[in-house]
């Protein structure tokens, strides 16, 4: 683990964490994050995509990616919105051996969530499910925040390594301040 990076714990530690805290229930909720949004939300999702190319990955992710330090995956960052007000920041990697057969179209996804595509497919597979709390040293932690006017103290997120068409891929949601604010259900 790096300076930049944060400490990820497994749900029994989250538990002990951050159990009290507002965003316990979103964390710890192990269905789609997309279709939970979407309830939370209404009618008035979106999904809008800030930047999609290759860069190398955080050492914790290619480290879960099972890829050599240096590596490059396609890295899609999105914002998933409600009202227009953005409430997650997502980070998908996907190394490039995961971008070939029925997973290759993950790369021309544009506005679409993955997280629909990843649930309603049956074979895709969660592996590794883990949260961390993040603060303003931490990689995700800036760049969550790069198009937020306000900041926060901390953010907490989760990543998920997903194996879909049997090709793996990790998805990291930092959920921001407006989720919390936001009590419609």
């Amino acid at each position: 683990m790096s300076a930049f990076d944060a400490r990820w714990m497994p749900l029994s530690q989250l538990r002990y964490a951050c159990s009290g805290h507002s965003l316990f229930d979103w964390l710890a909720d192990n269905s789609s994050l997309t279709q939970r949004l979407i309830a939370h939300c209404g009618s008035k999702f979106e999904v809008k995509v800030r930047d999609q190319r290759w860069r190398t990955p955080l050492f914790s992710e290619s480290r879960l990616l099972n890829m050599k330090i240096g590596e490059y995956a396609m890295v899609r960052e999105v914002e998933l919105l409600c009202n227009g007000i953005p409430h997650v920041y997502a980070r998908t990697l996907i190394p490039k051996r995961s971008l070939s057969g029925r997973a290759s179209h993950l790369q021309g996804l544009g506005s679409k969530p993955l997280g629909a595509l990843l649930f309603s497919d049956p074979t895709t597979r969660r592996s590794v499910i883990e949260y961390a709390r993040l603060v303003a040293s931490h990689r995700l932690y800036q760049w969550a925040m790069d198009s937020m006017s306000e900041r926060a103290d901390e953010l907490w997120g989760r990543r998920t390594l997903f194996c879909y068409a049997g090709k793996p891929l990790l998805v990291n949601e930092i959920f921001l301040p407006a989720i919390s604010e936001n009590k419609q259900r």
